[in-house]
C-alpha cells in the first residue's frame, strides 16, 4: 500500500455541514428564517442546506462569514469534506459490487510478493488492484489494455493468462520509474550490447549488475521481473518515455541461452522496430518483425561467418563446444542452445553446458 493510501484519514461517518450550521444558529439564538434574511438567500435554499439536502457553495460559504461571523474557509472545508465522503462511500459499495473482478488476476500471487498488503477485505483488494493498474474501474482497464500496441508471440497450444500478463507488464513500468537512466543513444546501446556478449560468460552476481548499468547510459532499462502463473512472456520491450526504452526479462525458461537469446531478441525490436508496439515474447512463432528479432539476436551472440565454422566442427563435443565459446567470447551455453536451435545438435545432449538460473529465495 502507498505512503499516502496509508496517511489518508477517511472516517466511518462524516456528518453533513447543515449540522454544524444548525449547531451556531442555535448557540446564536438564530432561526433559518433570520438567516434567509442576513444572507439574502431563499428561506428553502437554507432549510435544504441545513437538513444536508442542498451543497454549501463559495457564494454562500462567503454570506455566512459576513452573516455568521464563521470563515468561508471553514465551510467550503467543511463541504468538501463530506461530498468526499459520499464519493467514497459511493466508491466503496461499487467495490463490493466488482470483488469478481479479482478472478482475472493473479491476486495471491501479488500480495506473496508484497505488492498488496496480507490483511484486506475484497472491496479492499479491488482498490488496491486498480490502484496497482493506475486505472480508476475494470472498463477503464479493459479498454487502456485493449489500446495498448501488444504484439505477443502467441502459441496454439497455451493459453496466456491476460490478467496476469498485464499485472506483469505493470510492475516492470512502475519499477522502471524509479530507475535513472541517460536519454537513449543508439551509438551508446550497441556498444552496451557488445559489451553484453562478454558477460555472458560471467555469473549472475556480476553480470546483472553490470549488464543494468551500461544500458542505463544508454537509455534503457534493463529489469529482471519473475513472472506470474499463465504469462507466458520470457521478455518484453516498449518504449516508456520518447528517449527511454525498457526490457523486461523474466527468466522464464532459467538457462543462459534463452536469457541472453531472450535479451538480445528484445535489443532487436529497440534499434529496428520503432517506438509505438509493446513486444513480448512467449511462445515459439515466426514472421516479421518477430523472425527479423531472432535472426538479428542470433548474429549478435555468434556471428555468421563465426557459425559458418561452428557447424564444421563435427562430432560437437563438450571440449570442441567450450574452445568455440571462448574464441567466440561467448558462453558455452549460448552455443550449446544455437547447436540445438538449428537442429545440429539434440536437445537432449550437452545440456549441463548451459549455466541455470534462479531467483533470491527460491529454493
Amino acid at each position: 500500500m502507498s505512503e499516502s493510501a496509508k496517511n489518508r484519514y477517511s472516517p466511518d461517518e462524516v456528518s453533513p455541514p447543515g449540522e454544524t450550521l444548525r449547531d451556531i444558529l442555535r448557540e446564536r439564538g438564530l432561526t433559518q428564517a433570520e438567516l434567509a434574511t442576513r444572507t439574502g438567500r431563499p428561506k428553502k435554499t437554507i432549510s435544504e442546506i441545513v437538513n444536508g439536502k442542498a451543497a454549501i457553495t463559495v457564494d454562500t460559504a462567503l454570506q455566512f462569514e459576513l452573516a455568521l461571523g464563521v470563515p468561508a474557509a471553514f465551510w467550503n472545508a467543511r463541504e468538501q469534506q463530506y461530498r468526499e465522503h459520499l464519493a467514497r462511500r459511493a466508491q466503496e459499495e461499487e467495490m463490493a459490487r466488482r470483488v469478481s473482478w479479482l478472478s482475472k488476476f493473479p491476486v495471491a500471487e501479488m500480495v506473496k510478493r508484497g505488492l498488496f498488503r496480507r490483511e484486506a477485505t475484497k472491496p479492499e483488494r479491488v482498490r488496491e488492484l486498480l490502484a496497482f493498474l493506475g486505472v480508476s474501474s475494470p472498463e477503464q482497464w479493459s479498454e487502456l489494455f485493449a489500446l495498448q500496441n501488444v504484439a505477443f508471440r502467441k502459441s496454439t497450444a497455451f493459453d496466456v493468462d491476460e490478467g496476469s500478463l498485464a499485472v506483469w507488464l505493470r510492475q516492470g513500468l512502475i519499477e522502471a520509474k524509479r530507475v535513472p537512466s541517460q536519454p537513449y543513444d543508439r551509438g551508446t546501446f550497441r556498444a552496451a550490447l557488445r559489451e553484453a556478449r562478454s558477460l555472458s560468460r560471467e555469473e549472475p552476481e556480476s553480470f546483472q549488475e553490470k549488464l543494468v548499468a551500461t544500458c542505463a547510459e544508454a537509455g534503457v532499462i534493463v529489469l529482471f521481473v519473475p513472472e506470474f502463473k499463465g504469462c507466458r512472456a520470457s521478455g518484453a520491450t516498449r518504449w516508456i518515455a520518447p528517449d527511454r526504452a525498457l526490457i523486461q526479462l523474466s527468466l522464464r525458461y532459467r538457462t543462459d541461452d534463452h536469457l541472453w537469446f531472450t535479451f538480445f531478441h528484445e535489443a532487436a525490436h529497440i534499434l529496428l522496430h520503432g517506438k509505438k508496439l509493446i513486444f513480448i515474447e512467449g511462445q515459439r512463432h515466426e514472421g516479421g518483425r518477430e523472425a527479423e528479432a531472432n535472426r538479428w539476436a542470433a548474429n549478435a551472440l555468434i556471428p555468421r561467418s563465426e557459425f559458418e565454422r561452428l557447424s564444421k566442427m563435427r562430432p560437437y563435443t563438450k571440449t570442441r563446444i567450450r574452445a568455440f565459446a571462448r574464441e567466440c567470447g561467448v558462453s558455452p551455453g549460448i552455443v550449446v542452445g544455437r547447436l540445438q536451435h538449428e537442429g545440429l545438435l539434440p536437445h537432449s545432449h550437452c545440456n549441463d553446458l548451459k549455466r541455470r538460473f534462479k531467483w533470491a529465495g527460491d529454493v
